[in-house]
């Protein structure tokens, strides 16, 4: 029998959840035994495989277009759609801009930083992606997997990507929904 094919990728957010991932060490081996690891950021595959992935990991929030294209592809490729850390499940810290407007956390970011010289201006090229309101992952595609944290744990994600792995719904409760 073929393993499970597994993706991940990273939309709004610092990319922690990936770190903690990285931070299951070497049982990253144990779940390389039981799944085929395709597109993720730490691989040079960028793009679930077009013939889909059974489970397809996502962190970060949605806060623009191509967060939402990202977000859309990997729902349509993967069986099972996982939401990873607090962005992806809440909207965590960047949806924190929501409260003071697209517009607004343009011109601090931009033009009104320490570090932004007198020429500062917010970029408007029609290549960037459009902004949006900054929301979790389940507010743009269905999700079948939540995993809260910033970011979750090493133990988490390993019993996580075990359980999908082995074709297994996880089941999170007690220390796995805690730092420790």
């Amino acid at each position: 029998m073929a393993k499970p094919k597994i993706s991940s990728d990273w939309l709004c957010g610092c990319a922690g959840c990936h770190m903690s991932l990285l931070d299951i060490d070497e049982r990253i081996a144990l779940i390389a035994e039981l799944a085929d690891l395709r597109s993720t950021p730490i691989t040079d595959l960028k793009e679930p495989d077009e013939e889909g992935v059974d489970v397809g990991i996502l962190e970060g929030g949605i806060n623009n277009s191509a967060n939402e294209e990202v977000a859309r592809k990997m729902r349509e490729r993967a069986k099972i759609l996982v939401a990873l850390g607090d962005c992806a499940v809440f909207g965590g810290v960047p949806a924190m801009r929501n409260f003071c407007g697209i517009e607004e956390a343009l011109k601090r970011a931009y033009v009104e930083t320490e570090s932004t010289d007198e020429s500062g201006a917010v970029p408007d090229d029609p290549e960037l992606a459009k902004m949006t309101r900054a929301r979790a992952l389940q507010e743009v595609v269905p999700v079948d997997v939540h995993v809260p944290g910033c970011p979750p744990s090493a133990d988490t994600i390993f019993h996580v990507l075990s359980e999908l792995a082995q074709g297994r719904r996880p089941e999170l409760k007690d220390e796995l929904l805690h730092w420790h």
